[in-house]
């Protein structure tokens, strides 16, 4: 009953965030509109660049378009999953620990983690989520392609994965804060990772490139996080190796970032200290 309540507990803290969050957008309603603006300008960016891709040409690395429609729109929503809950709290959690703020987080009867993870949502990229998931029911009605239940349902689960992948590895990023203070540069990694998640690991499947792909699939898997879902629905390709390990790789991860998160945390010093 107690991890019951404290689940519940969690939900409504979460809740609460949320409210407060979307309070502070509307008082600068503004910026909130540019900020939607600019993120459906990325999107047409994104679409130009797929119908420039295939012009004249039928497959890429073995995706056609419609295939290659839904991992774009799988990527777009899980950008935007982890830049509604996440990414604007790990990008502030260095100016948490150099104005010493990160004492009064510390101070409240609540997990760490949840609450420097959690405390803000960016309400201006949930349509990411929804327009990605347009994106994806559009792909596969014009493939033709009717997943059954078993496949949507493991593409959940490894979506998930995916977004758990992300997740720890913004986590371990942010975590740096407390021993370089000011961690720009490693932040940077983050647009790398996310680089890399935009395009199928099949493009990597060349003599040359091949050392690539075993490092971004194994020791930093962000091959996995969008090409092994959008590979079980789009293509209906199930691979045991690859979805095993995709799975595997997220609670690696997961409990990787949350010991050297825990570690950091055990290694800061107060402001006033």
């Amino acid at each position: 009953m107690s991890s019951r309540r404290s689940l519940s507990s969690y939900f409504r803290l979460l809740t609460v965030f949320a409210k407060y969050s979307l309070a502070r957008e509307m008082a600068f309603r503004g910026n909130f509109a540019m900020k939607v603006l600019l993120e459906l300008v990325w999107l047409a960016i994104l679409l130009i660049f797929f119908r420039t891709l295939f012009r004249g040409v039928e497959t890429i690395a073995g995706w056609d378009q419609h295939a290659f429609l839904f991992f774009i729109g799988c990527y777009y929503a899980l950008e935007g999953v982890i830049e509604t809950f996440f990414l604007e709290n790990f990008v502030e959690f260095g100016d948490l620990v150099r104005s010493g703020n990160l004492d009064l987080h510390l101070l409240k009867p609540i997990d760490e983690q949840f609450l420097l993870s959690f405390r803000y949502v960016d309400w201006s990229t949930v349509p990411k989520v929804f327009i990605g998931a347009g994106m994806m029911s559009i792909a596969l009605v014009q493939g033709g392609i009717v997943p059954s239940p078993i496949y949507l349902i493991l593409f959940m689960a490894l979506f998930l994965a995916g977004v758990s992948m992300s997740y720890s590895f913004l986590l371990l990023l942010s975590s740096t804060a407390i021993w370089m203070v000011r961690n720009q540069s490693l932040m940077e990694l983050w647009w790398l990772f996310t680089t890399l998640m935009r395009y199928p690991r099949d493009i990597y499947d060349v003599s040359w490139a091949i050392p690539i792909k075993l490092i971004f699939s194994f020791i930093l898997p962000a091959l996995l996080v969008i090409s092994v879902p959008s590979e079980v629905a789009a293509r209906q390709l199930v691979n045991p190796l690859w979805i095993t390990w995709t799975i595997i790789a997220s609670v690696l991860s997961l409990k990787v970032s949350r010991m050297v998160f825990q570690w950091s945390i055990r290694s800061y010093r107060s402001a006033s200290s």
